[in-house]
């Protein structure tokens, strides 16, 4: 039988009148079976990768926020891994993580080995998978325009406590919640919200050590309605690193999104 990949990307519905939309891009390990042998590392080197690249748990932080929510999320998640596309980057020039060769499709791993070997084409992984993602996230921001006026879209990340070799800004501070923001979506009252609901869980930092948050480029820098902001979690606050089992403070970081949620459901 041939490999019949899963679906990319699912929208699960929320309350019709909920402009909130959690983005969940990096939870999922899968990879089809066809893209998988496309990459070099293979067994347990690639399952190794995966404990490191994959935002473990994320999809399940977004999950139970939903439940807890009193006014329930939209809720759009990744089902696939990011070494398969990465759907949060730019498909051209204009990422900065081309220069460690993590662009919409990576050729290089966390620790700057081979992923995909020299003069690999991206672009049917980018058709495939990218695109018809980036359209699928378009259409559910403006489903939330039309139902609601307005869309909040909430990036759902986590980040490891230590840097690996990739990060081009892992210098600066690591605090167990960091806020990543836009200066044209993100406005001052969402991230004063999120340092309100996130206090509970410890320090709250600014865009490091990662900065920006994910908007549709439809909207992006045109559509001040569509406001955004990325959550990204300190790995060590709610699970074994890397890749291993989650603990209590998930629950503590889902009734923290969930109070975010409510903040700006209103």
């Amino acid at each position: 039988m041939a490999d019949v990949p899963p679906p990319s990307h699912e929208l699960l519905p929320g309350d019709p009148g909920s402009p909130v939309i959690l983005h969940v891009p990096h939870s999922a390990r899968e990879i089809p079976a066809q893209v998988r042998s496309g990459i070099v590392p293979q067994g347990a080197e690639l399952e190794r990768e995966l404990d490191h690249i994959t935002d473990a748990h994320t999809a399940e932080i977004a999950e139970a926020a939903a439940r807890a929510a009193g006014v329930v999320p939209w809720r759009f998640v990744n089902r696939l891994s990011r070494l398969v596309v990465d759907p949060e980057r730019f498909p051209d020039e204009r990422e900065e993580m081309l220069a460690v060769g993590m662009g919409a499709v990576y050729t290089r791993t966390t620790h700057r080995k081979v992923l995909r070997p020299d003069g690999f084409d991206p672009e049917p992984l980018v058709e495939r998978y990218f695109r018809p993602y980036a359209r699928a996230m378009t259409e559910a921001v403006a489903d939330r325009l039309a139902a609601t006026g307005r869309a909040v879209i909430i990036d759902v990340h986590s980040y490891p406590s230590a840097p690996l070799p990739y990060e081009l800004h892992g210098d600066g501070p690591r605090p167990e919640v960091c806020l990543g923001t836009d200066s044209f979506h993100t406005p001052p009252e969402l991230l004063a919200a999120a340092r309100e609901a996130f206090a509970p869980c410890g320090r709250t930092g600014l865009d490091s050590p990662f900065a920006g948050t994910y908007v549709p480029l439809e909207f992006y820098g045109k559509r001040a309605e569509v406001t955004a902001l990325m959550v990204e979690i300190r790995r060590d606050t709610y699970m074994t690193e890397p890749g291993g089992p989650a603990g209590p403070g998930l629950r503590r970081l889902a009734a923290s999104l969930a109070a975010l949620v409510d903040a700006v459901s209103g």
